[in-house]
């Protein structure tokens, strides 16, 4: 299923790079380049240690952007051109770095809560406050898992950060609707960890939910409701959202994988069909021509569209 009005008749997803191991949290850079995180499990890839990569659409290049990466899963931008990361568990840092990208320093804008570590940060979303907001779950990983909840945290322009959702089993994608009234979180409830995420029986899945929050003022949200339900499902992972305030979905069904298009009142209105397992999509902002950007599994996949993701 797919519709005109967002994805143009002819055209085909096209794979631009197949030498990931788990590829995860694409982002698009000022400069138009798509930075995309690879979750290399340090025990099946001999120690790898996580890497971030960058594709270059003018030349088609994909080169390694930073390893190790800090077990990176979720990449954004704020809006002076700074790159802000989500890094895991599994030696990683769990916690959210800062890169001024113009000098290659980092600055670590959260890495401690009530005195402890973080349990995975796994994906963030800037808002126009130049706030973060960041889920906290756990899904691999040797070490201890020390806050009490997976929870989703704000951090503020001053850097206070607060706890602004305890009420997701597992939150995992996040993003803003274009007014940025309204905060959308994937609980994406795996209840084993460190297994390989095609292969988790179904009774060990959990709620495989979009949820969809009233935002009061940057860091205050209430009024949680269903957005999509996914049953028994193997739901999705990331999503992101277009200028029209529809919400791309990049779900991890095994035997319907791929991008599934809601519109505002969560009514699916487009699929696109992945051969992976996706894990995460965005839509550019800056290039000329439209473009959404699948990660799945081992690849970075793109294809033509209609509509701009939403402004930050």
């Amino acid at each position: 299923m797919r519709t005109n009005e967002i994805f143009p008749d002819g055209v085909n997803l096209e794979r631009v790079f197949a030498d990931g191991y788990n590829t995860e949290g694409p982002a698009e850079g000022p400069d138009g380049r798509i930075f995309f995180c690879d979750i290399t499990v340090s025990y099946r890839t001999s120690m790898t240690a996580g890497i971030i990569w960058v594709f270059d659409p003018m030349s088609r290049v994909t080169s390694v952007f930073r390893s190790p990466s800090g077990m990176a899963s979720g990449i954004d931008f704020d809006k002076n051109g700074n790159m802000l990361v989500a890094g895991g568990a599994d030696f990683g840092m769990r916690s959210v770095i800062r890169t001024d990208m113009a000098t290659g320093k980092s600055t670590i804008v959260a890495g401690l809560y009530g005195g402890r570590p973080f349990n995975s940060p796994n994906d963030l979303v800037v808002d126009r406050a130049g706030g973060i907001y960041f889920t906290d779950p756990r899904y691999l990983g040797h070490e201890p898992v020390e806050q009490p909840v997976f929870g989703v945290y704000y951090i503020s322009s001053s850097g206070d950060i607060k706890l602004v959702l305890a009420d997701v089993s597992k939150p995992n994608g996040i993003a803003l609707s274009p007014d940025q009234r309204i905060l959308y979180v994937v609980e994406h409830d795996i209840r084993i960890l460190d297994r390989r995420f095609d292969e988790v029986p179904l009774r060990d899945i959990g709620d495989m939910r979009i949820l969809a929050y009233d935002i009061e003022k940057p860091g205050k949200v209430n009024g949680q409701r269903l957005f999509v339900d996914y049953g028994r499902e193997k739901g999705a992972d990331g999503i992101t959202v277009d200028s029209a305030g529809n919400v791309y979905a990049a779900v991890q069904s095994p035997t319907r994988p791929g991008i599934r298009v809601y519109d505002p009142s969560g009514t699916q209105i487009a699929e696109v069909p992945t051969l992976e397992r996706p894990s995460n999509v965005i839509l550019t902002r800056h290039s000329q021509t439209p473009f959404m950007y699948v990660a799945a599994t081992k690849s970075l996949y793109r294809l033509r569209c209609s509509l701009k993701g939403a402004p930050s």
